[in-house]
């Protein structure tokens, strides 16, 4: 009941993401010299493949089209480089950012000739792990690679339409990995249609025989339309179910020593995570169909490949929509990305919003602290009764967003 009432809120304040502007005022990049170095995404939106539950933009992988698309992004990282933005952490996702290695590989040179590059993060998929390419990757100097292997169990890989089993050969292309990188980190999604929890745990226990450096769990945030794909291809979506699955996650690893740095991330020792909308408070997202915060500013890439490329052609940034939050809109989007990252600093969110958190979300704040869902006064502490509910409240916010995603893919905004 509790975690149904926090999802009905964020539900709610989720809708706002659809209302969004189509012209994006310029002034709000006038600020850029003083933010300082930010973390910037970068989206790769071809597969090989197309799985049925991904909500992010994608196309068929064509060759043509993606080495093009790769100048087109250089160019959109100029824009921001002249608008005076640097950026110190770098995190590609996708589709799948190692489809073409030698423009990936080029991309990132192009990076360490423009910014002081301290970090990156990058996705892939099984098919793409191999000693030739992990020792690309290296060179290049990935610090974090993240596998989506979603699943160890066959029958639910073939299900989800992925060609990547079978799982004794994930399993081998993971451990290619390990040890090559700061972190090796492997995705999973829980609560798909047809996957039981014995399943579920099977899959959190191999990972922990694997001995990997850290996993992910994603609850299945699945927007209308996919979401009624599924039932139609496979069975209901079972929300009711999902506490079921995420005590598999706390009783198999957030009591058995692993670190949470965010309600979905488990490690072992402290690792680098891929959430970057928890380690900067403000991220700019380039690509077809990426999604930037910045100072209060939420704004949305054109999906479409053709309109990206067109307004790149012509010097212009290819945004589509644009909002600018209310403060108390981006004070309680603060509190949410914290929370999901375990712990928030009362004094980093007076410093930004130049008042204190008591006196701003007071009510917020009360009502978790009675239900006991956080703790503590000077950093606020999710607890372990929270965490359910704070992943709850944080797909909530990401299938929002996979709604908008589904609205500007299929009108090709």
């Amino acid at each position: 009941m509790l975690a149904n009432i926090v999802g009905w809120v964020i539900r709610r304040e989720g809708r706002k993401f659809l209302k969004l502007r189509q012209n994006i005022d310029d002034s709000v990049f006038t600020d850029a010299r003083e933010i300082g170095e930010i973390s910037l995404y970068i989206h790769i939106p071809f597969c090989r493949t197309l799985c049925p539950f991904c909500c992010f933009n994608r196309y068929l992988f064509q060759e043509d089209k993606a080495r093009q698309y790769f100048k087109y992004l250089k160019r959109e990282l100029d824009l921001y480089i002249q608008k005076g933005f640097t950026f110190s952490d770098f995190y590609f996702g996708g589709g799948t950012p190692t489809i073409l290695m030698d423009e990936l590989e080029g991309f990132i040179d192009y990076l360490k000739a423009h910014f002081n590059v301290k970090r990156i993060s990058l996705e892939t998929t099984p098919r793409e792990v191999s000693r030739e390419n992990i020792a690309r990757l290296k060179a290049a100097g990935i610090n974090r690679l993240s596998i989506g292997v979603q699943s160890f169990d066959d029958n639910i890989v073939k299900a989800m339409g992925r060609p990547f089993g079978p799982s004794e050969d994930m399993k081998r292309r993971v451990m290619m990995a390990q040890g090559e990188f700061d972190t090796v980190n492997v995705d999973f999604v829980f609560n798909f249609p047809g996957q039981t929890v014995d399943q579920f745990r099977a899959d959190v226990q191999a990972f922990k025989e694997l001995n990997i450096d850290q996993a992910t769990f994603y609850p299945l945030m699945a927007s209308p339309h996919k979401k009624s794909a599924l039932e139609r291809r496979f069975n209901r979506v079972d929300i009711s179910q999902e506490r079921r699955f995420y005590d598999v996650i706390l009783n198999e690893l957030y009591a058995g020593g692993y670190q949470a740095a965010t309600v979905w991330c488990f490690s072992r020792e402290e690792r680098m995570i891929d959430e970057y909308i928890i380690d900067f408070d403000d991220y700019i997202g380039i690509g077809a169909g990426s999604v930037s915060i910045m100072g209060g500013n939420f704004y949305v890439n054109t999906f479409s490949l053709e309109r990206y490329g067109e307004l790149l052609s012509r010097d212009t940034l290819p945004i589509a929509g644009w909002r600018k939050l209310a403060e108390k809109e981006n004070q309680r989007y603060y509190l949410l990305t914290k929370l999901f990252g375990m712990e928030l600093d009362t004094g980093k969110f007076t410093q930004r919003f130049g008042a204190g958190m008591e006196s701003q979300l007071n009510p917020e704040l009360l009502f978790l602290k009675l239900l006991g869902l956080v703790r503590g006064k000077d950093k606020i502490r999710v607890t372990r009764k929270g965490m359910y509910p704070v992943s709850v409240m944080m797909r909530e916010f990401f299938t929002s967003l996979n709604n908008l995603r589904e609205l500007y893919i299929e009108e090709q905004i």
